[in-house]
């Protein structure tokens, strides 16, 4: 019997071994997160005035802490993180407020993205990869700007895009458009925009920006908007763009599974199109063990904190997980090119020599 086979066979028995939740080790996690998080916005909003140097080095750890504060909020989102529904709601959104995105409607897509990883006709994954069929029909100069644009140097920039910029534009852009409705004599009821589905969505963008933007005038007050931003913007992009790597290499990576909707397997999915990053352990603490992430595909309700023990007992379910280390990392940021006749990714170097070998 195959990995895949028995994963199947075991699945339910797994996901009750090993989704049960804590209250205890959720306040933990997030006291031992919050709590530095603060000291170190301290010292930095400190280093300001007295000694530029802690600044900087508050800083690194501030980047790494945001990183860990956006993975509690994916668990929380997940309904993982505590055992009680309102305390994954509450913290969910305080981690949202401090990823500087709202919690529920990044959920709501998150969810999708678990429901159809690896059906490439459905998702394409976070950096919306093209087929090789795709990538063709393009112009040189549209083809160079795709791989341009997708390169590792520009993670910071997608974090800042992502993370700070397009959570605030597109609910004022929403409020904007629902504001000439309402002026038309239109009922809100019949309102509709591409930047929330649904109220309750609306309700959590604009609770999660008038508190982050009030927290913004707060700090500047404080200390002044320019040391506050000046120390913001790089720390909250560079830990958002570092996510968004580590995200995209667990699932766009050397022959990693991806297939139309007709032969897409969920479980094949989770095996094959998802990979196990193999971080060194002050890195798997600061993703919320985000490493294991293949374990998080077979149930989404396994916390961070039992993924490891998860991965390691049922070992032989996981031998054909794909493993990434560190320093694999560049080469599979270039894998982002689905080939649709193999159903698998493959880079631009593999698309290049294919292209090479039939025009010869």
């Amino acid at each position: 019997m195959s990995a895949l086979e028995e994963l199947k066979r075991r699945k339910l028995a797994i996901i009750r071994a090993y989704s049960a939740s804590s209250n205890v080790t959720g306040l933990l996690q997030t006291a031992t997160t919050l709590l530095p998080l603060a000291a170190l916005c301290g010292v930095a909003a400190w280093g300001i005035k007295h000694d530029v140097r802690a600044t900087i080095a508050a800083s690194v750890g501030i980047t790494l802490l945001l990183l860990r504060v956006f993975s509690l909020m994916h668990e929380c989102g997940h309904g993982a993180l505590f055992a009680n529904r309102r305390l994954n709601c509450a913290f969910g959104f305080v981690y949202g407020v401090l990823s500087g995105m709202p919690q529920y409607v990044w959920s709501q897509h998150h969810e999708f993205h678990h429901g159809n990883n690896g059906n490439w006709e459905k998702y394409r994954g976070a950096l919306s990869t093209l087929s090789t069929h795709e990538y063709a029909a393009l112009s040189p100069a549209a083809q160079q700007r795709y791989r341009r644009v997708r390169h590792l140097a520009f993670a910071p920039l997608a974090g800042f895009v992502y993370l700070i910029f397009n959570p605030r534009v597109n609910w004022l852009k929403g409020n904007a458009q629902l504001l000439v409705h309402l002026v038309r004599g239109r009922s809100p009821v019949h309102f509709q925009t591409r930047y929330w589905k649904t109220w309750r969505e609306y309700r959590h963008m604009t609770a999660n920006n008038l508190v982050l933007l009030s927290a913004w005038v707060l700090c500047s007050n404080v200390i002044g908007a320019g040391p506050f931003f000046a120390i913001y913007l790089p720390t909250l992009s560079m830990a958002s763009g570092v996510g968004i790597l580590l995200f995209t290499v667990q699932h766009n990576f050397e022959q990693s599974y991806a297939a139309p909707t007709a032969t897409w397997s969920y479980d094949r999915g989770a095996l094959q199109g998802t990979s196990f990053l193999v971080l060194p352990g002050w890195l798997n603490w600061c993703t919320a063990n985000i490493g294991y992430h293949h374990v998080d595909h077979v149930s989404s309700a396994i916390p961070n904190y039992r993924l490891a023990a998860c991965h390691r007992e049922n070992a032989e379910l996981f031998v054909d997980v794909p493993r990434i280390t560190l320093r694999q990392v560049p080469a599979a940021v270039s894998c982002i090119l689905w080939d649709p006749d193999a159903e698998r990714i493959i880079s631009f170097s593999e698309y290049e020599r294919t292209a090479v070998a039939q025009r010869a």
